[in-house]
């Protein structure tokens, strides 16, 4: 538990998928909810320095694919801590896809959901996507993948020890140096200095 209570918000953990035309791109996502029941609606928020956010923007369209419990360190470092701008992430790799041409994960999911944008806010450092759904498949009984349990069970414990420095409390990106500058934002996750702490020897 934290002593910040925005870091107490509940959240899953998803990979967006969406195209730029020549190549398919994946990032993870910890904004996906349900907004409305009549008319279905799913927001979905994005970081507007990630690349997603601008190729979702010019296309309309994008999957969720929701995370189950069985998915591994590896998947959040191929889809969270490189940008699609840099690297192919689907490069050598067989990927599904859905009616909407989008790429479904062929494994570490339990579901996916296909939305088109239906209106776009502009939050400041983020881009608020209001969809509607188009399509959806269950593909697996695992449970969801929640932002506590992959602080819990999945993502890596800090090896920093001896070094000073300050760790991300929400990804585990350790700036090494001893003054965190105060406008200093994580390169991995986008969270500024209040959610880092220091490394001490």
């Amino acid at each position: 538990m934290s002593d910040n209570a925005m870091n107490n918000i509940g959240y899953g953990l998803y990979v967006v998928t969406s195209f730029d035309g020549e190549r398919h791109n994946g990032m993870i996502c910890n904004t996906v909810m349900q907004v409305s029941q009549s008319p279905e609606r799913i927001a979905v928020s994005i970081n507007k320095s990630n690349y997603s956010h601008d190729v979702i923007k010019r296309t309309g369209i994008m999957n969720i694919n929701i995370l189950s419990v069985e998915a591994p360190f590896k998947v959040f470092e191929h889809f969270g801590f490189q940008s699609g701008r840099d690297v192919d992430k689907f490069n050598g790799c067989a990927p599904k896809f859905a009616a909407n041409g989008l790429v479904v994960l062929p494994k570490h999911i339990n579901s996916f959901i296909s939305l088109k944008v239906e209106d776009y806010s502009d939050l400041g450092s983020h881009g608020l996507f209001i969809c509607s759904k188009v399509e959806e498949g269950v593909v697996s009984p695992a449970e969801t993948m929640t932002y506590a349990y992959y602080h819990q069970n999945v993502k890596p414990k800090p090896q920093a020890k001896g070094v000073k420095g300050w760790v991300c409390k929400i990804c585990g990106y350790v700036y090494e140096g001893e003054t965190l500058p105060p406008d200093f934002v994580c390169p991995w996750c986008k969270h500024g200095v209040e959610d880092f702490e220091a490394i001490t020897d």
